[in-house]
Formats: C-alpha cells, structure tokens, sequence
C-alpha cells in the first residue's frame, strides 16, 4: 500500500516529544568570578586601563597602610617611650596604648566619669531604634517609628542633659564630646533634615507666592552659603540678638544650624524626585478623589523618594562626615578629642597624630560604607518588587 504525497507532507510534520530536556546550565564563559571580571572590569579598553591604575595604586598603598596599623603596630605601653623610635631601633607603626588610654575620652569627652552610663543607655536606645526601623521584618515597626521619632528623642534629653526630679543631675553640654557629640549631631541633623526638607520641597512648587518665595529664599540663601558660615552664624552672630537669658545652649545652636543646612539641600533633591513623577499620577490621584495631602502621601512622596534613594543616602552620607565642622565652633567632636589628646606630652611621639587620625577615618568609614550599603540593598530590594 502506497502514501500519497500530501499524505507523507502531514506525516512529516508530526512530532512527539518523549521527554522534557533537561535544562542546561549556562557557557563557563558566561558564569562564575572570570565572567564577573570580564564583564565588570576588562569589559572595555578605558575600563582594562582604569582597573590596572587602581590594582596598582592598591598594591601601593593597602600593604603600607597594614604595614603601620598592625604589622609595625605598638599594641602596649605605659606612655610614649613604647612608641618611639629611638627607643625601640626600628621603624614605628601605629602607636595602639595611646588610644586604649584616651578611648574613653573619644567616646564620652568630658562626660562626668559617674554618669558615663547614660550615654552607654543612649547608644542602646539608639541602636534598637535604628534596628527596629531598617529591619524589614521587625514586629510592629509602626510602633518603632513612634519609638524612634518621639520616645528616644525625649528619653535621649532626660538621660544626656539630665532631669533632677528622677534623681539625673544635669550635665552642660560644654562637657559633652567625642562620639556622643558626633552621633547627636548627626542623628539630629539627619532625623530632621528630610521632613523639613519635604516641607520646604512642596512649598517651591506650591502655588501660594508666599509660601513659595519664603521657600525659595530659604533654600537659595542656605545652600549659597558654606556650612562653616552656618555654624558661625548659629553660635556667634544669634546670641547677640537675642537677651543673654534667652541665649540657646551652643550645641543646641550648632544642631538647629546644621539642620537647617541639611533641610535647604535635601529640599532639592525631594523637588527632583516630584519631578520626576509623570503628570499622569497627579492626575489619577485627583481623578479618584484625594486631596492634596492624601495625593502627596499616598500616590507621589513614596515614588519620589524611591527615586531619590541614592541622593539622599548621599546627603545623609555627607552630613556625617560634615558633623566635623562643629570643632571649629569650639564642639569637642570626635575629630576635636583627638586633636586635643595627641598634643599631650606624655604620648608625644611622631606617629600619635597619625595613629588618631587613623581612628577617625576608620570611625567614619566603618558609618558611612554601612548606610551606603543599606541603601544599596534598599534599592535592588525595591527594583526586584517591581520586576515582579
């Protein structure tokens, strides 16, 4: 019996698949730390040239840095005799009993040495509220922003300042320093900077001339201006305005300063963020009628600052590090306690600046790289929620 041609054609495009193939892992070439490499290092000739500068600049300089933080290190002494060359006949490294000494003075300034508890509370406090915040899957982390926002900021001023009625003696904030002042500051700085700087990010665009023209002169003049100038104008020029009784604490001053420059420049990175939110979410907010408030709440603050994640963390980041600046105004900051610690004669040795600089640099590394990497895995967290 013979098939017809038409007969064979429909035979032949008939196929049974007996079984799933198995899938199969990608080319060598495309997976694993080479391909990481390739891709992410030699994956241009600009980029094959940048990686050799920095892989050489970091065969230069990582092994000397090492070479005087541990290898060539000092790790005990009384005083300077252990850190000295002439004493020892060879070449000096980081001189570590200085600062086992003086630590205490980097963290509490100086604190009274009897209450140096309650900053060790504070940093507790603090430490919980920032966990309890950036834990995603914290247990009522509507209560912890409550916490952070307003019980620790009031618990923080009874146990640092001091409350006589519960038994506190008040400590003036002219003994506070080290630490406990650079964490203050900071803290302050970037809990209020955000809210104000949305405040003042809304009234630039609002359509009432004065709220606006108050907004744009404020964030002009605040931003057009150094911060040393703020700070100077906080703790110089205010007290000759107002009566000597009225005067702000000085700490009190460098942090509404500080704020404030913080407020006028995260302003303008809020305003980029509404910005960058299409017209067409303005106008389905108010489509399905939400006020205002509820609009900029519900629908377009949340997109603008996932937008501006980067650029806040870099504000944040910023004033850290800018926290510094308060040793001018005569703050005892971290950066201040060393600078006063290394002139002491009994730890007078060539490296006792070196080795207190070094522990600032670490301080403020070890802060600054843990938000820029919080906002990193904030970031790829939110992007892989919109893949979805």
């Amino acid at each position: 019996m013979t098939m017809s041609e038409g007969d064979l054609a429909v035979t032949e495009l008939h196929f049974v698949r007996g079984e799933m193939v198995a899938q199969q892992p990608p080319p060598a070439s495309m997976r694993g730390p080479m391909a990481w490499v390739r891709e992410n290092l030699l994956s241009t000739p600009f980029n094959i040239v940048m990686t050799i500068l920095i892989a050489l600049l970091f065969i230069w300089a990582v092994p000397e840095v090492v070479k005087f933080l541990f290898v060539d290190a000092v790790w005990t002494g009384a005083d300077r005799d252990a850190c000295r060359e002439v004493v020892q006949h060879r070449e000096i490294g980081a001189c570590w009993p200085f600062v086992w000494e003086r630590l205490p003075y980097f963290t509490y300034g100086s604190y009274p040495i009897p209450e140096r508890w309650r900053v060790d509370v504070f940093f507790l406090l603090l430490a919980v509220g920032i966990g309890w915040l950036l834990w995603l899957n914290a247990p009522r982390r509507d209560l912890g922003a409550g916490y952070f926002f307003v019980v620790l900021p009031i618990a923080s001023f009874i146990l640092l300042h001091g409350f006589p009625l519960i038994g506190l003696p008040v400590v003036d904030t002219n003994l506070w320093g080290g630490v406990l002042v650079t964490i203050v500051v900071s803290a302050v700085g970037i809990v209020f900077s955000l809210p104000i700087g949305i405040v003042l990010a809304l009234g630039r665009r609002s359509n009432m001339p004065a709220v606006k023209l108050f907004s744009v002169i404020f964030i002009e003049f605040v931003r057009g201006v150094p911060l040393i100038t703020v700070l100077f104008m906080a703790s110089v020029m205010l007290p000759l305005f107002v009566p000597e009784e009225l005067s702000p604490d000085k700490l009190l001053r460098a942090l509404v300063g500080i704020a404030m420059f913080a407020a006028a420049y995260m302003a303008e990175v809020v305003r980029a963020g509404l910005q960058a939110i299409p017209k067409g979410q303005f106008e389905g907010a108010m489509a399905v009628g939400l006020s205002y408030w509820q609009m900029m709440r519900l629908i377009v603050l949340p997109q603008a600052l996932k937008i501006t994640i980067p650029n806040i963390v870099n504000t944040y980041i910023g004033l850290f590090k800018d926290t510094t600046l308060v040793f001018i105004v005569g703050i005892f900051d971290l950066l201040k306690t060393i600078e006063v610690a290394r002139i002491d004669p009994k730890w007078a040795t060539p490296v006792t600046s070196t080795t207190g600089y070094a522990v600032a640099a670490i301080f403020y590394l070890i802060f600054c790289y843990g938000m820029s990497r919080y906002a990193r895995a904030t970031e790829a967290r939110l992007a892989k929620a919109e893949k979805r």
